[in-house]
């Protein structure tokens, strides 16, 4: 397991922009499969963005599509998601994940075997 941190969350008015950012430990991150799954009140987690090994091999969930971008920066051992046009019904809080056994494409929270501590994001409406 690899620890992750996130940052970047807060309060931002529907249309805005917030980047989140999650600093992961480990000198193998550049193998990691990564990403982002957000979970709503009263709501199950669920996935949102992922990356492969390759910062080229995307994936999204279709609420997002669009929307959001997620990118990786291998000599920061850093994962990025870049939201914009962010509704209200994207208030959640966020967590990064990183898969460090398969590297493949992952979109359940079983696929991922470290976990961030979260942060909140809120857009007001």
């Amino acid at each position: 397991q690899v620890q992750l941190v996130e940052s970047g969350g807060g309060l931002v008015q529907a249309g805005g922009s917030l980047r989140l950012s999650c600093a992961a430990s480990g000198r193998t991150f550049s193998t990691y499969a990564m990403g982002w799954f957000r979970q709503a009140p009263g709501k199950e987690r669920e996935f949102v963005a992922g990356i492969r090994w390759s910062p080229s091999n995307t994936y999204y969930a279709d609420s997002v599509k669009g929307r959001f971008t997620i990118s990786r920066d291998n000599a920061k051992n850093t994962v990025y998601l870049q939201m914009n046009s962010l509704k209200p019904e994207d208030t959640a809080v966020y967590y990064c994940a990183a898969d460090t056994i398969a590297g493949g494409i992952a979109t359940t929270q079983q696929e991922y075997d470290s976990w961030g501590q979260g942060t909140q994001v809120t857009v007001s409406s």
